[in-house]
């Protein structure tokens, strides 16, 4: 179902649901819970947030404090070698 459709079949259905309005009550609050559940990322950091990051990831590397892959090396056997993996 492409997304023009998906929007139409939404508006024809709250059309529905807007004669009732417990009905419509309901659905309110379970699109403001699914909303806040999209919009709560605890990842997600401001604009400071990540210059502050780099310019402390670049203080890191002017001070020698970085791993490098070495040539033919996966990601998984530097991480390990830099002790960030155990061993099983």
């Amino acid at each position: 179902m492409t997304a023009l459709q998906l929007n139409a079949e939404i508006y024809r259905n709250l059309g529905i649901i807007a004669e009732d309005e417990t009905m419509l009550d309901k659905v309110a609050k379970y699109l403001r819970r699914v909303a806040k559940q999209v919009t709560e990322d605890p990842t997600r950091m401001t604009k400071e947030e990540y210059f502050a990051m780099l310019d402390r990831s670049e203080a890191q590397y002017a001070r020698g404090e970085y791993t490098t892959q070495l040539p033919g090396e996966s990601v998984t056997d530097m991480l390990r070698r830099s002790g960030y993996l155990r061993t099983l």
